[in-house]
């Protein structure tokens, strides 16, 4: 088996799609994913890309990614966010979610972020164990908020 992490390219949009669909259907909330691969097209590998993304190949298959972008903290200045890390589910346990989370903290420290933010969903009990094994602070204060504007 031959595993490739690297950064991901236009052509890798259909299957980043694929993966966070599948990521969707996981989560239960399918019917949430509203993004399209022509608006990844746009926002990821356009003039002004807003995001960045990793992905991890086994036999010149895409079978995971991690996609991130950057924030900005008053308090704490650039930050880099990790939108999510997803590694199709016939493929977990093989290192590939470690291999794509130290990649995109590496970008981070290479993008000189005072540190990397995330989320998980406090019923995924194997990521916050992964995430646990890295030194992670869990912040019980804040609140998600949203807005959707459809």
């Amino acid at each position: 088996m031959e595993i490739l992490i690297r950064e991901a390219v236009k052509t890798d949009v259909a299957a980043i799609m694929g993966l966070v669909k599948e990521l969707a259907e996981f989560e239960k909330a399918p019917e949430q994913v509203t993004n399209t691969e022509e608006m990844m097209l746009k926002d990821g590998f356009g003039d002004n890309p807003l995001f960045g993304a990793f992905v991890a190949e086994v036999d010149n298959k895409v079978v995971g990614i991690s996609l991130y972008y950057l924030r900005y903290s008053t308090w704490k200045g650039k930050r880099l966010y990790l939108e999510d890390i997803v590694v199709t589910e016939s493929m977990r346990g093989l290192g590939l979610g470690k291999k794509l989370f130290d990649a995109t903290l590496g970008k981070s420290k290479e993008l000189e972020c005072t540190g990397m933010m995330w989320q998980v969903l406090d019923w995924n009990e194997s990521a916050i164990d992964f995430y646990k094994r890295y030194g992670t602070r869990f912040d019980d204060e804040w609140v998600n908020c949203h807005l959707d504007f459809e």
